[in-house]
């Protein structure tokens, strides 16, 4: 345990896993391969890394450079630098992570059950691959004391993590959780490239079309740049958290460039883990996003493997729910910095325990509201409901809506004009330049003018293809 309120990352690899961590979530496994082949496979892709390499890099150094400047949490960070206007943007910032925590610990304990479930088929107390996959799923959903449990124990293990501060808790977890999570990437690949059928899944992702550019090149633009943006878990506190804990010796260019070439790896890779096999075992009408890819078709495709169905569900629901863990912990550790550094501002010491307790705890509360609605299949009452927005469908859709489709693409909207108009990206050349690295010529007016002119433009994009995404009526 810390004694002291602020820890320090004990090394540059263990903030850049705890960062790619970060990052990689639910997202990268279930978003990704879908939008990448229901939007021009390649085509995507590139628009994808153009977008990362300019709007995704320039805000997420910027926001590393504010949290390292200022070594707070990120409402101090943001209120430092930018003034009154750094209020809003923080507290928009703190918002985004604590109603995303509200559906991703859910999640995160659904991937939980589907585990003990593969593991109670292979030890052959239960007969789960008796039951299609959407059978299973509905009787997860509607087991309310069940999804209260798996859920409360998933909180339960990032409490366990983040009590031990950064370097000996989420520091130490990132540096068994990330190879790990890797190693087992590579298993799952290579069970399902080698699945007979499976090619049809690999062509749907990676075959040359261009005809969605020509079609709707709107559409493709915002599917990219949404899916870059929530990928790298920008606007939503971490990389300001986690950068207010970097040493000023670490060069914060290399480090922005490592984690969106690493997320973006993870990201492609799980797309090769999930739609070969989904394809292989689903065909063409299997469901391909969101929860059902997960607990429906993959699930499905475990049953249908025969006796080591169960070995390798156990093992993919393992994977993700690490990759849940690694990205819930950074949500968390947001909140829990802001309390711990309003402590310290204030001349007291804060608990780091009891601290991460209470966060946990209302966390808790909130999750309860997703877990009892078990995504619309409890009759629960949902804001707007009978409006017919898609927005109305869950709590889940609701807290979306509010978190990634609204404060975290106005909070980097805003941060990027402030960062480019009202301070001055020589502010962030100052930061990233400490202690003799280098940040100068083509590559800071690089910087400059994707803060100023892309950044703002590519948000405001982002920000209306949400908007207009979650009030398009339902079905």
């Amino acid at each position: 345990m810390e004694h002291h309120h602020r820890g320090q990352w004990g090394s540059n690899l263990g903030f850049l896993l705890a960062t790619v961590g970060a990052a990689v979530g639910l997202g990268n496994i279930w978003a990704f391969p879908n939008k990448m082949g229901g939007n021009g496979g390649f085509a995507f892709l590139v628009i994808y890394l153009i977008l990362a390499a300019t709007i995704g890099f320039v805000i997420m150094l910027s926001e590393l450079a504010i949290g390292r400047r200022v070594g707070r949490s990120v409402l101090l960070s943001y209120q430092s630098v930018c003034g009154r206007w750094g209020t809003f943007i923080g507290w928009l910032a703190m918002l985004s992570p604590f109603l995303i925590l509200s559906f991703y610990t859910v999640l995160g304990g659904y991937c939980l059950q589907y585990m003990v479930l593969n593991f109670s088929e292979l030890i052959g107390v239960s007969r789960i691959s008796h039951l299609s996959g959407a059978q299973s799923f509905h009787d997860m959903l509607t087991n309310q004391p069940l999804s209260l449990l798996f859920t409360l124990l998933f909180i339960a293990a990032c409490y366990l993590i983040i009590r031990g501060g950064i370097k000996e808790g989420i520091e130490r977890f990132n540096k068994v959780g990330m190879p790990a999570l890797f190693l087992m990437l590579v298993v799952v690949i290579i069970r399902s490239v080698t699945l007979p059928g499976a090619g049809q899944g690999l062509r749907f992702m990676f075959t040359p079309n261009f005809t969605p550019l020509r079609e709707n090149f709107v559409g493709v633009l915002s599917a990219a740049g949404g899916q870059m943006f929530f990928s790298l878990s920008l606007a939503m506190g971490i990389t300001v958290t986690y950068g207010s804990y970097l040493s000023k010796k670490e060069s914060l260019v290399k480090n922005a460039v490592l984690v969106i070439v690493s997320d973006t790896l993870v990201a492609v890779m799980a797309g090769i883990a999930v739609l070969p096999a989904a394809f292989a075992l689903g065909g063409a009408g299997a469901e391909l996003s969101g929860p059902k890819l997960l607990f429906i078709t993959l699930q499905d495709v475990f049953n249908a493997m025969g006796s080591l169905g169960p070995l390798f569900g156990i093992l993919f629901y393992l994977l993700v729910s690490l990759a849940a863990i690694t990205s819930a912990i950074a949500l968390v550790e947001v909140l829990v910095t802001f309390f711990l550094d309003r402590a310290a501002v204030r001349g007291h010491y804060g608990n780091r325990g009891k601290i991460v307790g209470l966060v946990c705890l209302a966390v808790m509360v909130e999750s309860a509201l997703v877990a009892l609605d078990g995504l619309g299949s409890n009759g629960l009452w949902i804001p707007f409901q009978g409006t017919g927005l898609s927005l109305s469908a869950t709590w889940l859709d609701f807290m979306d809506f509010i978190s990634e489709g609204v404060a975290m693409p106005l909070g980097a909207l805003i941060m990027s004009i402030l960062v480019g108009w009202v301070i001055g990206p020589k502010l962030i050349q100052e930061e990233v330049c400490a202690q003799g690295h280098r940040f100068q010529g083509g590559l800071y007016a690089f910087f400059s003018f994707c803060i100023r002119f892309v950044a703002p433009a590519g948000m405001l994009m982002i920000l209306i293809g949400q908007l207009v995404t979650f009030f398009t009526p339902a079905g």
